[in-house]
């Protein structure tokens, strides 16, 4: 590298000449990458038309918890926002990235020093002597190529990709929140279906005793009902550790420790909120992934200009006022003070192509992240597609479930009915029961999993569908293509 730096009689007419050059920017223009996407919802009615979306990820997702009327998670949600320690990680992040930005649009500013010194010598022949100085220097590298402004472009895309993923945090943690504390409470649920079904087991392992004792039931009756007894208590054993475990999951996400976090047993609201009939395309434009990955493109898109700024020359003005006296009081007059003003240029002259290859450094970089972009764009096309589909199976499953469940609980009473009446033996019982049970389970989980998935396609929409909530941001930060609402 070399350098060459002079005073120049005319300098005005280099800043002048500076200023005039730090309009050029070397940089690449960015545009948002286009996305393909499909005609419309495959798993929901088709909406007429189409627009270019363009994720709105700082519009307000609003309270989606509340579609489910459930205080106790309203309460929970609450301390999530708070509290939840990821949630904090990513607030901490965001503002470390908003203070990058800052420093980042500091070096578009000159930089201004100010030295001052005084000192006093003597010896045992030499009288003592006061020597003061005082120095005001500037230094400025003015952005001729938009290198630095570039650099804040990028600085500023990566804090925005910050901010969308403390959105995503926010939606992860109080997501994983409902999800955990809906499957405790149908775990509460079957709980107490395991509490009543052992009650009418241990009913049923009596009579069979007593028909033992009478001499009118086999011994092998009484064994079959003493294990159906015991496995539905080790079946209970295990579901209370799980209980206890999604227990202390919810501690954490709340910002507590386990042992000073409890959920007393409550009655458990079933309730699926209910998906329009045209579910608006736009909301998913709020999805803070989409937003992230479309500001890391601007960001990447940023650094092409960055890597080519480095084939131009760089541009330093300097300039000073420095003074030095015996006397403090002498420090400041005008002949003793002298000033500078300086221009240096400095242009790389051979480099063994290491430019060329940070240059295709940044390339490969900005198609990476479009890459990275588009798949983001498409598996949140998926993840929609797959919850619309869930729930709706999951619906007419539900239904099948009910009906299942009250055949095996006649079923049930009637093999009980008949072995009291001595007309069949306990292994027909035995496995009318076992299937009621089972029935009853299956219907409280399917139950639950409706309300994951109502979850799961709330998280993939970046939020809820309440109407005031689907208005379209005023200012999008991102921009796929999406079927029109």
């Amino acid at each position: 590298m070399t350098a060459a730096t002079r005073s120049f009689p005319r300098l005005p007419l280099a800043l002048a000449l500076a200023a005039l050059l730090a309009g050029c920017a070397v940089g690449p223009a960015y545009e948002r990458p286009p996305v393909a996407a499909p005609a419309a919802w495959k798993s929901a009615p088709a909406a007429a038309g189409w627009q270019p979306a363009a994720p709105a990820d700082a519009f307000d997702r609003g309270e989606w918890w509340k579609l489910f009327g459930d205080a106790t998670l309203d309460d929970l949600a609450a301390r999530v926002q708070i509290s939840n320690q990821n949630i904090a990680a990513a607030v901490a992040n965001y503002a470390q990235a908003q203070a990058l930005v800052r420093g980042q649009r500091a070096a578009l500013f000159p930089q201004v020093t100010l030295d001052g010194s005084a000192r006093r010598t003597g010896g045992r022949d030499i009288s003592a002597a006061t020597a003061s100085a005082a120095a005001l220097g500037v230094d400025w590298q003015p952005d001729v190529w938009g290198r630095l402004r570039q650099a804040v472009d990028s600085a500023q895309a990566n804090a925005q990709a910050s901010e969308a993923d403390l959105a995503a945090a926010r939606l992860s943690a109080v997501g994983d929140l409902a999800t955990n504390y809906f499957s405790l409470r149908e775990a509460d649920a079957e709980l107490q279906i395991l509490d009543d079904t052992l009650e009418g087991y241990l009913r049923s392992l009596q009579i069979t005793r007593n028909r033992y004792a009478a001499s009118i039931a086999a011994q092998s009756d009484v064994l079959q009902a003493e294990t159906l007894y015991s496995n539905t208590q080790a079946e209970r054993a295990a579901l209370k550790r799980n209980r206890d475990a999604l227990e202390h999951a919810i501690a954490v996400l709340v910002g507590v420790a386990p042992a000073d976090f409890s959920l007393p047993v409550a009655q458990w609201k079933m309730t699926v909120p209910g998906v329009p009939a045209e579910l608006p395309s736009t909301l998913l434009e709020r999805r803070p992934d989409i937003a992230a990955a479309e500001r890391q493109v601007a960001a990447a898109n940023a650094q092409i200009g960055i890597a080519r700024s480095a084939y131009y020359p760089n541009f330093s003005l300097s300039g000073g006022i420095s003074t030095s006296a015996s006397r403090i009081g002498d420090l400041f007059n005008a002949s003793n003070t002298l000033w500078s003003l300086g221009l240096s240029v400095a242009q790389v002259v051979f480099d063994g192509g290491a430019i060329g290859a940070s240059v295709d450094a940044a390339k490969a970089g900005h198609e990476a992240a479009v890459a990275r972009y588009r798949q983001t764009v498409l598996a949140a096309f998926q993840s929609v597609e797959d919850q619309l589909t869930a729930g709706g199976s999951l619906a007419q499953q539900e239904d099948l479930r009910r009906q299942s469940s009250a055949a095996a609980d006649r079923t049930e009473q009637q093999f009980l009915n008949r072995y009291r009446a001595g007309t069949i033996d306990y292994t027909s019982v035995v496995v009318a029961q076992v299937s009621a049970l089972n029935s009853r389970r299956a219907l409280l989980q399917v139950q639950v999993n409706r309300q994951v998935a109502a979850i799961t396609l709330i998280k993939s929409l970046g939020g809820g569908w309440h109407a005031e909530w689907m208005a379209p941001a005023p200012q999008p930060v991102a921009a796929a293509a999406l079927p029109k609402s």
